[in-house]
């Protein structure tokens, strides 16, 4: 064989086997997690380990569905009604002495007591079940005389220990409001994604989002996690940031899968990976400066200001932050493949995919094989014959079945012992 039918054999082969190779095949350079994780050159393949990632998501949820069942929740005051009563720690007066007077004076155990605020506004909160006018009147005297607190203008009073009562119908009915408002929020964000980008898309980011509620509500149980009005606006708001992450991953694979049919490069499976590599930086950078601020405030909330409202939000939220960006990186785009192989087309293309690279394959040996029949000065007519049977083997192997047709006219010439060249 000529140089020129060689070369010619193993451009297409190149161009053959360019055409099949994965597109989330590592980089050969990037073999640090970092540079992987910089590069985004689809070194993670996360779509291609789904079936574990499958097993890791069943257990989790499983475990956070038993903490729920078992466990349950500790639910707040505003939620299962009661009694709260709150004092100045005057009198040297600690949470467990004063929940020792409070006892003994309503023969009730509190359900919780804890300190609020600090500086001049630090006080004692004492929450337990619903008590009567003549048990809150005893528990108000009883703490007087144990510790005799000031009101705001330094006065010692009765009036400085406050008292408030919330019926149980008033939690039922935040919990009612937030479930119809939960319905409709998932709804809209079905509709919207199903319209502005595909259904399976639209199923994978709501399957994602009932995930990161049972994960959310598992550890509030499983820790026992007071639930407040607070906590249930903050569970509100991370369903929208782990929807915005996942949107963004789905972005990305719609443009890489943009013309997907109409070549044998990759699969939908590949093409997925590869917009995970290429978005995980974003995502956990998203992340990042989104913790920060919350962290910020569970700080400020819990050491400056005591519990309370303003830590019941930013402690959902630092929680439902980290949910939604593992379930936007590990299982969105996953379920989404899992969806799409489901149909026919996307089955039949991934076979095409794996023929081309099959050919691609056998035909670097066959060009490997082909220059071993070439001779000094001539080649036989079965030599050339049997090339050109090898050239056709090749999927895009055009150009060498036309170098093959015209040494064969040539062949035929009175000169046929001369080699083929170009142009000749």
């Amino acid at each position: 064989m000529s140089n020129a039918e060689t070369l010619s054999a193993n451009e297409t082969t190149e161009l053959t086997a360019a055409e099949a190779t994965p597109v989330d095949a590592p980089d050969a350079e990037a073999r640090g997690f970092f540079e992987k994780l910089y590069n985004g050159n689809g070194g993670f393949r996360i779509v291609q380990n789904r079936g574990r990632l499958y097993g890791i998501l069943v257990a989790v949820v499983v475990a956070c569905l038993l903490s729920i069942l078992v466990r349950g929740f500790s639910l707040g005051i505003d939620f299962e009604g009661g009694t709260r009563m709150t004092m100045p720690p005057a009198g040297g007066a600690t949470e467990s002495s004063v929940a020792e007077v409070f006892e003994e004076a309503t023969g009730i155990a509190p359900q919780s007591t804890q300190t609020v605020g600090s500086g001049d506004a630090k006080s004692i909160e004492i929450n337990s079940e619903r008590l009567g006018e003549e048990q809150i009147r005893e528990a108000r005297s009883a703490l007087f005389n144990a510790y005799h607190p000031e009101n705001n203008v330094g006065e010692v009073t009765q009036d400085a220990i406050s008292d408030s009562t919330v019926s149980e119908s008033w939690g039922s009915s935040i919990t009612k409001k937030m479930l119809i408002a939960l319905g409709v929020f998932l709804l809209v964000v079905f509709l919207y994604i199903a319209i502005r980008m595909e259904r399976d898309m639209a199923a994978s980011a709501i399957l994602c989002v009932l995930i990161d509620l049972t994960v959310v509500s598992g550890i509030y149980a499983l820790i026992g996690f007071e639930v407040s009005p607070a906590t249930v606006i903050g569970l509100l708001t991370i369903l929208a940031y782990s929807l915005y992450d996942t949107v963004v991953v789905f972005d990305k694979v719609q443009e890489n899968t943009a013309g997907l049919f109409g070549s044998t490069r990759a699969t939908y499976a590949e093409e997925t990976n590869l917009a995970i590599n290429q978005t995980i930086m974003r995502s956990i950078n998203t992340s990042i400066f989104s913790l920060v601020p919350i962290a910020s405030l569970l700080i400020v909330a819990v050491g400056i200001m005591g519990v309370g409202t303003l830590k019941d939000l930013a402690l959902v939220q630092f929680i439902g932050v980290i949910a939604g960006t593992f379930s936007s990186i590990f299982f969105a785009a996953p379920l989404l493949v899992t969806f799409k192989m489901r149909q026919r087309k996307y089955k039949q293309h991934e076979a095409r995919v794996e023929r081309a690279r099959s050919l691609a394959a056998g035909n670097d040996d066959v060009v490997e094989g082909g220059t071993a029949v070439e001779s000094d000065d001539e080649f036989s007519d079965e030599a050339a014959e049997s090339t050109a049977k090898r050239s056709v083997s090749s999927p895009n192997a055009r150009h060498t079945e036309d170098s093959m047709d015209d040494f064969k006219r040539d062949a035929g010439h009175q000169d046929a012992g001369r080699s083929w060249r170009p142009g000749m």
